[in-house]
Order: structure tokens, then C-alpha cells, then sequence
């Protein structure tokens, strides 16, 4: 029996969920507040250079799911693309992340692997036996020198605390290579969409079963319209953030253009504290395979989440995770709504992440149906 079903985001999780339940021949109403499908994903050509730009900051496509890349590739064409990041540091040039060809800058040497490991570890504090904070993890692997050069800064700009004041686990275990590999990831699959994200997305929405309304925001009350509701937007805003705002950073871009090429390259963060910008971006870089004379770029800028503010990156420190809990509490007592999605679990999600949760969701919904049980309100839990 075909029922009705309303997703809250026209985003990754949005399209996919959605798509599944129109395949199987459900009827889905899909409707975002935004002038476009996509998200913070969303991808658009500059009329004047013919760059794709990522308009709300990049997004690189990384996985080892092999059933999410066969799944993108379905709806787009992903070519071929290294995500290779630099940054400026006390009037220099580096790869990131740290390296051999790092490290052996940095210091001056030309140390092979086996000795780098060595030298390192004369460089890390090793009194700290258990790092407490993102600072002291920083300091108990790659010392003083490298920690102040390529992370104190950064971190300082894009969090608006000091990172003693961060969990440890911000920080990877051990932040180096050794070796010369400057690829930021190490997934098995690398890419980006030929056509742009917005391009891909707007392939999954495109199935009769499925209607998109642009511009358009809901309140709870909708919900009673629907045999069921999949909401993608901050778990906050379905309450009308009745126990308060959950924290998040946003970013502001300054947005400009050059003729040429500006920086050689797709990323160029900034480590120091006085440069107030995190990183600028090239966006023509992101799609190697295109040639264009004309350039496109953006600062980046972090700071707090305000009410008008496009949310990015989710704070959860204890304050954060204690109101989260308050708000799941609340979620919980609803009748036929499902929360997903970074915004919907107040949790930073890749890309591929909030595919393969979507695709789980929707298969374990319909699963549901047919069981006759009732949906979970949180297919992944955000706590």
C-alpha cells in the first residue's frame, strides 16, 4: 500500500531516503528552505569564469564504502581527484598533513623515514602519558615546533577556543607520515563529481514519485499531513529551539577573483594566529580535468553560529551534549518522525557517512513497513 512521506531537506540524506522509498513505490514530498537541491553541497558553474564552485565551502568525496562509490556513480561521473592541502606558515609553504618532505623542511634536514620517526620522538613531550586535551595530544607526538607552526593557529581560528580547551580526539592519534605521500586521505576511492554535487542530487530527486518544493520552510505541526516525516534540519529548529540554541561554528567567505592562477593549488590554509582567515580556496583546482583562465576563490572565515547563520560544524563540548540530550529526550515522545542527517543528530558527517547512514535508514524503514513496527526516531544514535 503506497503511503505519503515528507523529507525536511533536500540535502544527501533527503535525496536518499527519498529515493529509495519512491522506488518502492511510495509517494515523497521533498522540501527545502533553500533556492536549491543540495545542501551545503550545492554546486554551481560562475557565469563569467565557467568555474564549478562549491558555494558553501568545498567538498571533497572520499570513501572505502564500495557501495556508496558505486551508488554516487550511478547518478554522476566522479573523476579522478587528490585532495593536496598546503599551508603558509611563518613566510613558508608546506604539505599537508605533516610529512617527511614536512619535516624535513621545517627542521632542514633530509631525514629518511626510519630517522624521522626518531627525531620525532625527541621532539614530543613525552611526559604526557594520557593527553588530556587537543593541545597536550599535539604536543605528546609531534612536539612544541610542529604543533605551534601547523596547528595551534589553524585551531585557534576555526574553533574560537583555545585548544587546551578541545577533546583530544579532535586530533588523529599520530598526525605525520613518514613519508612523501601528500594525498590529505587515505580512502580506496577519490573524487569529484564531473557535473557538481547539486548536478548528482538533483538525478537522485528525479523519479516520478518524487515532488521538490524550493523556498519553502515547515513547522512540526505538519507532520500530521504525512504517514511519515524524515527531518535533516537542526533537531533544535523542530522544537523552535524551545530549551535554547544548540552551538555550532559557521564560516563567512570572501569571495574574489583572479586572472590566472592565484595559489597553485585547491587549499592553501593559514597556521598563523594573526592572519584572521583560515584557508583560501581555488575552485578551479577542483576540477583538474577543466581549463579556465579566470579564477575563483575564497577566504574563509570561522566564528560562532549565529540564529541567521548557515550552521557548519557542531561544537558538542559538555554544554552542547547535555542540551542534545535534553532535545533527543524531546524527539523521542514524537509521533512518525525520523531524525537524520548531520543537522537531524547534531554530529559532523562526510559525505559518504551520511550516504551510507541514509541508505541504512531508508532500508531499515521500509523494512518497518513491512514488519508493521515502528520506525526509530534516531536510526543512528546522536548521543
Amino acid at each position: 500500500m503506497s503511503q505519503k512521506f515528507l523529507m525536511v531537506g533536500a540535502g544527501l540524506s533527503g535525496a536518499v531516503i527519498g529515493r529509495l522509498l519512491a522506488e518502492a513505490g511510495h509517494t515523497v514530498q521533498v522540501v527545502d528552505g533553500r533556492s536549491h537541491v543540495g545542501g551545503n553541497c550545492h554546486t554551481e558553474r560562475d557565469a563569467k569564469t565557467g568555474v564549478m564552485v562549491h558555494v558553501y565551502g568545498p567538498h571533497i568525496f572520499h570513501t572505502d564504502d564500495a557501495e556508496v562509490w558505486e551508488y554516487v556513480n550511478r547518478y554522476e561521473t566522479f573523476l579522478p581527484y587528490k585532495n593536496r592541502v598546503k599551508t603558509t606558515s611563518r613566510g613558508a609553504v608546506y604539505s599537508l598533513p605533516v610529512n617527511l618532505h614536512t619535516i624535513n623542511q621545517f627542521f632542514g634536514q633530509t631525514l629518511r623515514p626510519d630517522e624521522a620517526k626518531v627525531f620525532l620522538e625527541g621532539q614530543a613531550d613525552t611526559t604526557i602519558a594520557e593527553p588530556a586535551n587537543f593541545e597536550e595530544q599535539a604536543l605528546r607526538f609531534v612536539g612544541r615546533d610542529l604543533y605551534e607552526a601547523f596547528f595551534k593557529g589553524y585551531t585557534l581560528k576555526q574553533w574560537g577556543c583555545d585548544p587546551t580547551e578541545l577533546p583530544a580526539s579532535i586530533l588523529k592519534r599520530l598526525p605525520v607520515r613518514f613519508n612523501y605521500d601528500d594525498n590529505y586521505f587515505f580512502h580506496k576511492f577519490q573524487g569529484m563529481p564531473e557535473n557538481g554535487y547539486t548536478a548528482m542530487i538533483a538525478r537522485i530527486l528525479d523519479h516520478p514519485g518524487i515532488s521538490v518544493t524550493l523556498e519553502k520552510t515547515v513547522s512540526r505541526e505538519i507532520a500530521g499531513e504525512y504517514d511519515h516525516v524524515f527531518y535533516s534540519g537542526p533537531i533544535d529548529g523542530w522544537f523552535d529551539y524551545r530549551l535554547g540554541r544548540l552551538g555550532y561554528r559557521t564560516l563567512d567567505f570572501d569571495r574574489f577573483e583572479y586572472d590566472g592562477d592565484y595559489q597553485g593549488c585547491a587549499v592553501m590554509n593559514y597556521g598563523d594566529v594573526d592572519v584572521p582567515f583560515t584557508r583560501i580556496t581555488e575552485h578551479k583546482h577542483f576540477s583538474p580535468w577543466e581549463s579556465h583562465q579566470g579564477s575563483v576563490l575564497y577566504r574563509e572565515f570561522s566564528r560562532e553560529c549565529g540564529p541567521d547563520d548557515i550552521p557548519y560544524y557542531p561544537i558538542r563540548q559538555v554544554a552542547e551534549k547535555s542540551l542534545l540530550a535534553d532535545y533527543v529526550a524531546l524527539a523521542e515522545g514524537e509521533t512518525n518522525v525520523s531524525f537524520v542527517g548531520r543537522l537531524g543528530t547534531y554530529r559532523y558527517l562526510d559525505m559518504d557517512v551520511t550516504i551510507r547512514e541514509a541508505l541504512d535508514a531508508g532500508r531499515r524503514f521500509l523494512g518497518c513497513l513491512q514488519d508493521g513496527a515502528k520506525a526509530p526516531t534516531f536510526f543512528v544514535q546522536p548521543l
